[in-house]
């Protein structure tokens, strides 16, 4: 079974699944509807029965078959109301905003609540004066400003005494014991039959983003291990998750944000542990492991930990690799392997027509052909024993894993049209007053960075983290490097910068795509420090070659199925004569096959 826990309410299986057009209803993809795409599908035509179920709490209207939760309100032991410390960060349009939680009160007296606005991340924040805000309705659920609207990706931050928590907490329970019922119960509790009862082998988890993060907090906190003392996940695939978890198991959490360069940087969602391995910290004095606990159960999930260069550049990932003081190493778990995808972005491929509010084209690299082979390389090595391919990360011990370049002449590689100003996201350990750490209560919302600490183990703030080292076009050194890193035709970034009044402030999830000049003459015109394509590329079979080689070689390490060969290989053919590769002297473009895939055939 392939479980999916819901990215905000949504599903993201489609790009795995090979169903692009699958959506939130799967039983609208019929093969009336959409020719083909059924029997192409990669997890059903391998017999995978695909869940999804609701954690997180109270999403709203949410449209079709995406899945939310209902959470309970936490009250004192007296039932009386649970008041403290609310925080909200806002970038989005619009009259109003709605607050995770209703304000205690509708005072505006700027002891209890007050709305800041700034245009940069690093401007001194401006106070709106009480006047320049409002409640919108007598509950107290919503701020609008006096006079105009919220003007997006600009900053307002509001500060006031929230009432009413929700036991956020509980989601993880909700993901272990439906999938428990799932796999080991013929009923619920209320005698409603289970529909898979005695169907259910293994599961495994397909996640994206804030799930992934999700369920490295569900493994570290003890949840693979059912009620019953069973284990519920045999395998996950952790996409974009990396050393993060989600701001979910806290008083005042609000489970849909995620901290960036430039937002939601003061939600916890990085705290130690960030590796499977169990290590020691200095700065909390602790000593655990995400694997910890699950390890004394014999529950441990088997992880493909599988992560983009994003994750280095606007999250902390290098800290799933290292020691929490980035001077060692980690050696791998034995239950888990760790993953780059090089020099991609968060999340899916990006347009690379399309700037968005970035300074450059989106990156359009993309992860599914990787994630479709990890994915039966996971099934290998949880029915067959049959290990999978080493981890592929930075490190530095072999000097890919690196500190953020200086920022220099403010060149990216020398490229004279991007803009590099070393930007990177750092890793805090916040102050949410006193107890927190031991109870989860913050009494201090927004949290502050500078001491004093908790007690006097704490020896410095932040946690040190690193970026993968580049080769001289701009591409990450280290990791799994696609074809069009082997092969490029385009510097790739994981990282970008915002274009407009934000200029220079991070570009969050969204990396670069700056292609080749065409030429040597175009490229000495331009100031292009980076060879031609045609440079590169004297002939097509010279690239056709070197195309078919990288490609082979993906399949060779277990990186790309043969299934997936054939498109790949069409499309970088194509893409090759777009950015000036000589094309083949008016011959048809040779329909070759990957030499590892000849005696295998199609599939």
């Amino acid at each position: 079974m392939m479980y999916e826990p819901p990215n905000r309410g949504n599903k993201t299986y489609q790009a795995v699944n090979r169903t692009p057009d699958g959506g939130s209803d799967p039983a609208a993809l019929t093969e009336a509807a959409f020719p083909g795409e059924l029997a192409n599908s990669f997890l059903w035509s391998r017999g995978y029965t695909t869940v999804w179920s609701g954690w997180e709490n109270n999403l709203g209207p949410l449209a079709g078959l995406t899945a939310t939760a209902v959470l309970p309100v936490a009250t004192d032991p007296d039932g009386s109301t649970i008041t403290g410390p609310g925080y909200e960060y806002i970038v989005s349009p619009g009259a109003t905003y709605t607050l995770a939680y209703p304000a205690a009160s509708g005072s505006q007296d700027p002891a209890s609540a007050t709305l800041t606005h700034r245009i940069h991340l690093d401007d001194s924040p401006q106070i709106v004066p009480a006047s320049g805000w409002a409640y919108t309705n007598p509950s107290n659920t919503a701020i609008k400003l006096t006079s105009g609207s919220f003007v997006a990706n600009d900053i307002y931050e509001f500060s006031y005494i929230a009432k009413n928590p929700t036991v956020n907490g509980l989601g993880f329970a909700a993901i272990r014991d439906f999938n428990s019922f799932l796999r080991y119960a013929t009923a619920d509790d209320f005698s409603t039959p289970n529909p898979l009862a005695g169907d259910v082998t293994r599961i495994y988890t397909e996640t994206s983003s804030q799930p992934a993060r999700t369920l490295n907090d569900f493994t570290h906190l003890g949840f693979n291990q059912d009620e019953s003392g069973n284990k519920v996940f045999d395998g996950m695939m952790q996409w974009i998750g990396a050393g993060d978890g989600i701001n979910m198991n806290y008083r005042w959490s609000q489970t849909k944000r995620t901290e960036r360069n430039r937002q939601d940087q003061l939600y916890l969602e990085g705290l130690f542990p960030f590796a499977n391995q169990t290590t020691f910290d200095p700065i909390s004095g602790q000593t655990d492991g995400r694997y910890l606990k699950c390890g004394e159960t014999d529950t441990c999930p088997l992880a493909m930990e599988f992560y983009s260069s994003n994750e280095y550049w606007v999250k902390a990932g290098s800290l799933m690799s290292t020691d929490p003081t980035g001077t060692v190493d980690l050696p791998d778990h034995p239950d888990a392997r760790l993953y780059l995808l090089s020099s991609k972005q968060h999340g899916g491929a990006g347009n690379p027509t399309s700037k968005g509010l970035c300074q450059q084209f989106l990156n359009p690299l993309d992860s599914q052909q990787v994630q479709r082979a990890l994915w039966e390389d996971l099934d290998q090595w949880s029915t067959q024993g049959v290990a999978p391919p080493a981890s592929q990360v930075p490190l530095l011990n072999d000097g890919t894993l690196v500190p953020p370049p200086p920022a220099g002449d403010g060149r990216y590689v020398g490229i004279p049209t991007v803009t590099y100003t070393g930007l990177k996201t750092t890793r805090y350990r916040f102050n949410y007053g006193p107890f927190f750490y031991a109870t989860g209560i913050p009494t201090i919302n927004p949290p502050v960075r500078a001491p004093p600490y908790e007690d006097n183990l704490f020896n410095g703030p932040i946690y040190p983290s690193y970026v993968p080292k580049v080769d001289t076009d701009g591409n990450d050194l280290a990791g799994i490097r696609l074809p069009e890193l082997t092969v490029p035709l385009a510097t790739y970034t994981g990282w970008g910068l915002r274009s407009g009044v934000w200029a220079n402030d991070g570009c969050e999830s969204s990396g670069q795509y700056i292609p080749f000049q065409a030429t040597k003459g175009q490229r000495i015109a331009a100031g292009d420090p980076r060879p031609s394509v045609q440079e590169r590329y004297p002939s097509f079979a010279m690239y056709r070659a070197a195309v078919m080689n990288a490609i082979d070689n993906l399949v060779k390490n277990r990186f790309m199925l043969c299934e997936d060969t054939e498109a790949v290989y069409a499309r970088l053919l194509q893409a090759g004569l777009a950015a000036g590769v000589p094309a083949p002297n008016g011959n048809p473009i040779p329909q070759d096959q990957v030499p590892s895939c000849k005696s295998k055939g199609k599939g």
